[in-house]
């Protein structure tokens, strides 16, 4: 039985954790070597793990750009294959591609000749500029491994096909480990890089995924044909990539203003505090990755059932989902709440630091659980082509409440640690809507759907 057809026929729960679990456990190794690059920075100095924190946003926002881009693919080539157009998904992996390669000269060019700037909006000692200037400027230039392989990962992701893409994660991940510390403290007769050393192990991991991506494409035989042969570009496909995509871009995007936003917040009380922001972001990575690997998952299974018009396969994916989501983030809540000094020993933490750091993981993981369901809920509206639902939630969630939330706490508290409030209030808010967005998608979209096949 092909993967397309498996989408519309096979039990669902099992179904989903055939899709998701290699997604899950290649993030998990994402997350890993995350928390590795940092780890072997701070042996360096705190100095570097501060370089690395500032730099978050922009690598976030390189990713938003991937993953986004990548995300509207995913959802038009399932949607297509559901509907039997097997032409038009072609079509749109082949304009993904060169939509990958597109965005990464723009990256290229930015990290070239604008970073140093950017750095200096947050952060007066030139050393730590000089680090994050010298660590985003190498993500930005050789980011077109980066790009490319997210997309070709997503193309075979729409197809059901995970297993190559785990593999293809697993390698980057893998091979960024082995070189942080060869590169950053200089073994085998290589120089001591430093920070340096550990961008340069990124786009290695980065750039060797995607080798070996297009060699397996372009060998193997996959549901989805990628060809450049006679290709043509129409804008139809571009649009509707984007439809999907550009909301996907924005709202992945808006993770980059909130994390500014909230590191001018935080410099305003000391370099601890936003380094302790950015230390958050690494280990919640462990938590959540596995979340989003689900949705990796949902998201073909969803977008297949929608296009076929099967309601009820559709809404037993959305359902189990959550359960499974929910799962996975209250044994996250419950490692932030009980092990937060260990979680932020790993990276050397001084006393300072764990002052502002265990409050913050505290308070912070209360919003987990809500978290949950709005990532899920976000995944629905994608995989039935309602990307500017997503768009709306993440806005509210990242920018819209959580930033005045922070803002106004850090001016009337004067406390460090009442900041960390804002996001648990941020998702409460953002789920509430959600829920008022998925009954009007509901209503309007999903109750009369044409159920295809009846189970």
């Amino acid at each position: 039985m092909s993967k397309e057809n498996r989408m519309g026929t096979a039990p669902m729960l099992p179904l989903i954790f055939s899709m998701a679990l290699p997604a899950m456990f290649s993030m998990l190794v994402q997350a890993l070597y995350n928390i590795v690059d940092s780890y072997f920075v701070s042996q360096v100095s705190e100095k570097g793990l501060a370089a690395v924190s500032l730099a978050f946003p922009i690598q976030n926002l390189l990713i938003s750009f991937a993953v986004g881009t990548s995300v509207g693919i995913t959802s038009l080539i399932s949607r297509r294959l559901g509907q039997g157009r097997q032409q038009e998904a072609d079509a749109a992996a082949s304009h993904g591609i060169l939509l990958g390669v597109v965005t990464s000269l723009a990256f290229a060019i930015y990290g070239a000749f604008f970073t140093t700037p950017f750095f200096q909006m947050f952060e007066s000692d030139p050393e730590i500029v000089h680090m994050g200037d010298q660590y985003i400027s190498i993500c930005c230039i050789f980011s077109f491994g980066c790009f490319i392989v997210v997309a070709l990962e997503k193309i075979l992701q729409a197809t059901g096909n995970m297993i190559w893409p785990m593999i293809f994660q697993l390698i980057g991940a893998r091979t960024n480990i082995i070189l942080d510390p060869i590169l950053i403290f200089g073994m085998f007769g290589l120089p001591a890089m430093g920070v340096t050393g550990a961008a340069i192990a990124t786009v290695g991991g980065q750039i060797l995924s995607m080798l070996v991506a297009a060699v397996v494409v372009a060998v193997k035989e996959h549901r989805v044909h990628i060809t450049f042969k006679g290709f043509k570009l129409d804008f139809t496909i571009i649009r509707d990539i984007y439809a999907v995509g550009l909301p996907a871009i924005v709202m992945q995007s808006i993770g980059t203003v909130m994390t500014m936003a909230l590191n001018g917040i935080l410099s305003g009380f000391s370099t601890a505090a936003y380094t302790v922001f950015g230390l958050y972001f690494k280990l919640q990575s462990f938590v959540f990755m596995p979340v989003f690997g689900l949705t990796q998952g949902l998201l073909p299974i969803m977008g297949y059932n929608y296009g076929a018009k099967n309601k009820k396969r559709l809404l037993s994916a959305f359902y189990n989902g959550c359960a499974i989501a929910l799962v996975i983030m209250l044994a996250g809540t419950l490692l932030f709440l009980l092990a937060p000094q260990w979680l932020l020993g790993i990276f050397s933490a001084s006393e300072e630091l764990l002052e502002i750091g265990i409050p913050a993981l505290r308070i912070i993981c209360t919003c987990f659980l809500f978290a949950a369901l709005g990532i899920v809920g976000s995944t629905l509206f994608q995989s039935v082509g309602r990307g500017t639902y997503s768009l709306m939630q993440s806005l509210l969630r990242q920018l819209v409440i959580l930033v005045p939330a922070a803002w106004m706490l850090a001016r009337f508290t004067g406390q460090v640690n009442a900041v960390w409030w804002a996001f648990p209030i941020a998702e409460c808010v953002s789920l509430a809507i959600s829920l008022v967005l998925y009954a009007r998608l509901y209503r309007t979209e999903i109750k009369n759907l044409e159920t295809a096949v009846s189970r």
